[in-house]
């Protein structure tokens, strides 16, 4: 995890983790939470109570922690008293918050459009259409590889490595991507930094990927070039692709396998926000003959 010395115990959570393959991003996540909460205990963490987890818990919603990070806290510190210490401190002094449930915001595709003109550079129109083209989180769109793209006429797919659940899982690939794919190819080559078998989208030094912040920067820039003033971030593509293709008629089921989701009740939540399904109702008021309208 870092180059210093750590704790024994600390060493030992992390034992715990990788046992069980949480992956590196989780482990980072899990020992920043419990070294927040050591800070607010003062003393060593496995000489907590439950009574100290809840104080914290409760100090937590008054400095204004959102409903995730309370959360996310309460998983790493179940894990770290449950598994490393073998206690249930956290399981009774600590309870999971109710997050509530909100629609995504959509782009239409006029703006989906402006917002991939607008991108700084083809490397970063290529990215922002495959997370809207095929759907792709961002994660899965750093983590693309060359040898990934599969442009065989009879299959024209991307691999998607190890998204999220771990799983494999296959994309779309369109002819119009494959051509944006094939120029961002040629123009790495020409630039020298595409390595053979290396990543598709390479960071400042090639041997690395590009980032997930790099991006959502570049996608801040781009945003702002194109005029579009709704609070967006590249898991945006995501939800404007399932969106869309679900007003132009593709069934749910297919939906729910092109993102990779495991329930079809997490794809459903699209219905809410096509806006063809609301459009192809009529409201009760429409059949009432109210008669000509009353005066002012």
């Amino acid at each position: 995890m870092t180059d210093k010395p750590i704790s024994p115990l600390r060493q030992r959570m992390i034992e715990d983790m990788t046992v069980r393959g949480y992956t590196r991003a989780t482990q980072r996540a899990y020992i920043t939470m419990v070294r927040e909460f050591t800070r607010f205990f003062g003393s060593p963490p496995d000489q907590a109570t439950a009574d100290d987890l809840r104080r914290y818990q409760i100090y937590m919603r008054q400095n204004g922690a959102s409903d995730i990070s309370m959360n996310a806290a309460v998983s790493a510190l179940r894990f770290f008293f449950g598994t490393t210490l073998g206690r249930s401190d956290a399981q009774v002094g600590m309870t999971t918050v109710r997050v509530p449930k909100r629609v995504p915001v959509i782009l239409s595709q006029d703006e989906v459009r402006r917002l991939l003109k607008a991108a700084a550079g083809l490397k970063y129109r290529t990215a922002f259409s495959l997370a809207y083209g095929a759907g792709l989180r961002a994660s899965e769109v750093v983590g693309l590889k060359i040898g990934d793209i599969d442009s065989d006429p009879d299959r024209m797919l991307l691999r998607i490595e190890q998204a999220k659940g771990r799983k494999d899982r296959y994309a779309k690939l369109s002819e119009p991507m494959l051509k944006l794919l094939k120029a961002w190819w040629k123009a790495g080559q020409a630039g020298g930094v595409m390595l053979p078998g290396g990543w598709l989208f390479p960071g400042q030094n090639p041997v690395n990927h590009l980032t997930a912040r790099q991006l959502r920067r570049a996608l801040d820039t781009a945003k702002e070039a194109a005029g579009i003033d709704k609070t967006i971030s590249l898991h945006t593509l995501r939800h404007c692709f399932a969106t869309h293709l679900l007003e132009q008629g593709v069934d749910i089921r297919v939906i729910q396998v092109m993102l990779g989701h495991v329930k079809l009740e997490t794809t459903a939540r699209y219905v809410k926000v096509a806006g063809s399904t609301l459009r192809c109702v009529k409201s009760p008021l429409d059949h009432l003959d109210l008669g000509p309208l009353p005066p002012d």
